[in-house]
């Protein structure tokens, strides 16, 4: 039994090893579907500007930082070689080489060399290697050297198999298969003395490397060739390589080799440091087999067998990433001595001798790893746990440890934020802790910061922000007070920290400080710049700050000028969102948690790589409008206005990776902004002569000279300079016949005005005309019925002397002058006289009067249309009497008949009939 308890101890406790593996630069994958061609890409090279060129199962493969394009042969045969001289870029293939060259428009376009060669048959041969040397071109095929150089060709038969050249100090040397190695001289094959060591063994790959050059064998390692001398390379290395197959080589440093080899990927070998690091499938690469290698600047392309993979070998941010799944999300680190601990989802790992471990026991969530003192503090989501080493101790069971913070004015007195409040940690003399929960609080706290020994601030994972004050042991709040929103803007996500013994706060990306003295709080006008932006480590004279927007950005400060931002898409992508923390491991190096590992950044040397890093600008790829591409040149281009409605333009940066870029459009539509990619288009800009400028931009925000371009979008037809002239014509000949027609118009104004003036003169004498005859005809009409009232007076005086002299007859004495009397008064009374004065007014007034009655009535007699005329001036019986020289009852009765003739009813007035009859 005695025996079973250290093995149950050492199974415990004993750290399950997950993986090992260094800290790695950055390494980039592009997957076939990404550029769309076949898997193998048997050669790269790559361009004096950054283009990259790959000779792919499918053809020439062209990346130019933005996008990729495929090249394919008029035989569309497999490309086995590439290399990129100048302004062209020769392949070799099946019984077929040479060059591809741009065409005005950025095309590449293919000249075949074959058909310089005389007096030769190609015998099945792939060309599998293009060397510049001097100024010749060699092509290689497993039987023959093709040497190009001014439009000829030499051809070298070797007696063996050639398996490698390589350029030296421009020579060539030239491989054999188990054989020895040659230098061309003077287009003949020399040995050289390299004595017996690499007797049958196939050499694969060749390299110049300080001041000689490696030679690469495929299952015997590689050799150093100088002085003379063939010196092996460390055993430790070799061994690696026999063991997984060398296959390419590529030196990177004068003390950095690349080798690339078929089962394993590459490795990175420091001949000063003895160091070697592998980049393959497990730590990033697509797959294990390298089938090409080539160098830019500090960037290594690899061609595999299935991607290819760009890896950036000088970053300044190297990267541990699991990807086996095991870690997890990291959510915090630390780090000690030469060990650096991490939690995570799936619980505690460490990393030592880069090998990744786990503690038994740990599984499950971890929030929070503090060091106290010699003790690492795990918060666990079950528990908290003590670390010492790899061996783990619970010391409380208060479940989800957040955040650990040391009392002020105690050494051994701590506080922790929980699921259910604030537990306190105290620990005696030996080592052993006491713990108990805070009364008072009982919510989630994720956050605490100390004001001062008994004035406690905390933040709830989700909702709120409180200040307590606690008694003098620590045990209860004794004081609570809650910020709500009439205090800070919003009080959900409220972020807590205490820095440069101030209480800081971030509300809504706003960030605020607490003023003890007036017990408000203000706006931090310190971190004012930083709004928006999350603190992930501050230590009061080093904060990192990373951007809360969708770009992560991430900042470092010291507040005193000195400012750097990291713009990284592959540590952007990787970053856990509100769970981003750094730790100082060093004075320059910073640990950053990662969803699946953690990042370490090198702050000095991203600092000189940034202060020594010229960047470069952006060139122009392609220019191309609605229906053509346009000639790549330096000249404004010129656009059809049919053509405008859709411009698009390309700028790329090869020498970044995944550049940004900044662009001001100038001109009579003027837009600006940033871009994440080089091809801008612009949509139905309006017509006129515009500036396209365009930066690159750097990790750290700062932008390259930029490339300009002009373009002039041409008027649409109708504002074009012919038609223009055609509007001014048109518009004098509108102007012409508007004068005309105006004068027209003026005319027949006049003409109409003096028509309407005349007609309306002669209505105003018309008119004259007409109330004068009116006049006269009223007056006529008065002078007639004056007369006939006249004269009816008149008779009616005879006649009323009449009867009064017949009445008074007897009173006449003298009968002859009685009757002499009353002949003189009968005399008077001349009818027709009468009459016909009468008619004669009548008929002025009233012509045709009489005619229309005999028309009408022509039975009427002349006394009849008399007594009409009368009855039309509207006289009364009465009035009628002494006119006719009858009686009343002989009027009536003479309007009785005249009622009959013209069929006139009882019902209706004979006057007002004849008055109305015209």
């Amino acid at each position: 039994m005695r025996c079973l308890i250290p093995i149950l101890c050492l199974i415990l406790f004993a750290p399950l090893g997950l993986s090992g593996q260094n800290l790695l630069p950055p390494i980039y994958n592009y997957r076939v579907f990404e550029y769309n061609a076949a898997g193998q890409n048997w050669g790269l090279s790559v361009n004096a500007h950054g283009e990259l060129f790959g000779a792919n199962d499918k053809g020439l493969l062209h990346f130019n930082g933005e996008e990729w394009v495929l090249n394919k042969l008029p035989n569309a045969t497999i490309i086995r070689s590439v290399a990129s001289v100048d302004d062209k870029i020769y392949t070799g293939s099946y019984e077929e080489f040479g060059y591809w060259k741009k065409n005005r428009t950025g095309v590449f376009e293919y000249t075949s060399l074959t058909q310089l060669i005389t007096d030769h048959t190609f015998t099945n041969e792939e060309f599998w290697q293009i060397i510049p040397y001097g100024d010749k071109i060699a092509f290689r095929s497993f039987s023959t050297l093709y040497l190009y150089e001014e439009d000829s060709i030499n051809i070298i038969n070797p007696e063996f198999v050639v398996t490698n050249i390589a350029a030296v100090d421009n020579k060539i040397l030239v491989a054999s298969k188990s054989d020895r190695l040659y230098e061309l001289v003077e287009n003949k094959l020399q040995p050289i003395d390299t004595g017996s060591d690499l007797e049958s063994f196939t050499i694969i790959s060749m390299a110049p490397f300080q001041d000689g050059f490696i030679i690469g064998t495929q299952l015997n390692g590689a050799f150093l060739y100088r002085m003379g001398e063939l010196e092996p390379f460390d055993e430790k290395i070799n061994q690696l390589l026999k063991q997984h197959q060398l296959n390419k080589i590529l030196a990177i440093s004068s003390n950095e080799i690349a080798f690339g080899t078929i089962k394993n990927g590459i490795y990175l070998y420091n001949t000063k440091k003895k160091s070697i690091k592998n980049l393959n499938r497990a730590t990033g690469l697509q797959n294990n087999t390298v089938l090409s290698m080539a160098k830019f600047d500090n960037q290594i392309w690899a061609g595999l067998e299935n991607g290819i993979d760009r890896i950036d070998i000088e970053s300044p941010i190297s990267y541990f990433t699991d990807y086996s799944g095991s870690l997890g999300t990291t959510h915090d680190l630390v780090h000690t001595d030469s060990i650096t601990y991490l939690g995570s989802n799936t619980g505690i790992y460490y990393l030592n001798n880069d090998f990744l471990n786990f503690i038994n026991g740990s599984q499950g969530h971890v929030w929070d790893l503090e060091i106290i003192d010699n003790d690492i503090m795990a918060g666990h989501n079950t528990a908290t746990f003590s670390l010492d080493e790899s061996r783990l101790k619970k010391i409380s069971q208060i479940a989800g440890g957040y955040q650990f913070v040391r009392v002020p004015e105690s050494s051994a007195t701590f506080l922790q934020g929980t699921y259910t409040g604030v537990a306190k940690y105290k620990r005696d003399n030996d080592n052993n802790w006491s713990i108990s929960e805070i009364n008072g609080i009982d919510f989630p706290v994720k956050q605490l910061c100390f004001e001062d020994a008994r004035t406690l601030w905390a933040a709830h994972p989700y909702k709120g922000l409180f200040r307590f004050k606690l008694d003098e042991n620590l045990t209860s709040v004794v004081e609570k007070k809650e910020f709500g929103s009439e205090v800070i803007p919003n009080i959900y996500q409220v972020k807590l920290y205490e820095i440069k013994n101030q209480i800081i706060i971030q509300s809504d990306g706003i960030w605020y400080k607490y003023d003890p003295i007036i017990a408000e709080l203000s706006t931090f006008d310190e971190f004012k710049p930083y709004n928006q932006k999350s603190i992930m480590y501050a230590d009061g004279e080093h904060f990192w700050f990373i951007d809360n927007g969708a770009s992560k950005e991430i900042t470092y400060t010291d507040l005193k000028g000195q400012t750097i931002s990291i713009n990284e898409g592959q540590l952007s992508e990787r970053l856990v969102p509100d769970m981003e923390r750094v730790i100082r491991k060093n004075d320059s190096i910073y640990l950053l948690t990662l969803s699946d590992g953690f990042a370490q950044i090198n702050l000095a040397k991203l600092q000189r790589n940034l202060a020594n890093t010229h960047i470069p600008s952006p060139k122009l790829s392609f220019f191309k409008d609605m229906e053509q591409a346009h000639t790549v040149r330096d000249s404004a281009f010129e656009i059809s206005y049919p053509n405008s409605s859709d411009i698009g333009m390309q700028f790329s940066v090869p020498s970044l990776i995944k550049p940004r870029y900044y662009y001001e459009l100038a001109g009579p539509m003027n837009k600006e902004g940033y871009s994440d990619h080089g091809t801008l288009s612009f949509q139905n800009l309006p017509h006129g002569e515009y500036t396209m400028s365009v930066s690159s931009v750097s990790m750290d925000n700062k932008k390259s000279t930029p490339t300009k371009l002009v373009f002039e979008i041409a008027p649409p037809w109708y504002l074009s300079t012919l038609s223009i002239m055609a509007y001014l014509l048109a518009l004098v000949g509108i102007i012409l016949l508007v004068r005309m027609y105006n004068r027209q118009k003026l005319k027949k104004k006049h003409e109409t005005l003096k028509i309407k003036l005349e007609r309306e003169q002669d209505e105003r004498m018309a008119k004259l005309e007409k109330e004068k005859l009116e006049k006269e005809i009223r007056g006529k009409q008065n002078e007639l019925a004056r007369t006939t009232m006249s004269v009816a007076k008149k008779n009616e005086l005879i006649l009323e002397l009449k009867d009064l002299m017949l009445v008074n007859k007897d009173a006449f004495p003298n009968k002859s002058r009685y009757r002499s009397l009353t002949k003189k008064l009968d005399s008077s009374i001349n009818e027709d006289e009468d009459w016909k004065q009468f008619e004669m007014n009548f008929k002025e007034l009233h012509n045709d009067y009489f005619e229309n009655l005999l028309k009408q009535y022509p039975k009427l007699t002349p006394k009849d249309l008399k007594l009409c005329a009368y009855l039309k001036m509207n006289l009364s019986t009465k009035e009628i009497v002494p006119l006719m020289a009858i009686t009343v009852r002989g009027v009536e009765i003479h309007r009785y008949r005249l009622r009959k003739k013209l069929g006139i009813d009882s019902s209706q007035n004979l006057s007002s009939f004849l008055i109305k009859f015209k």
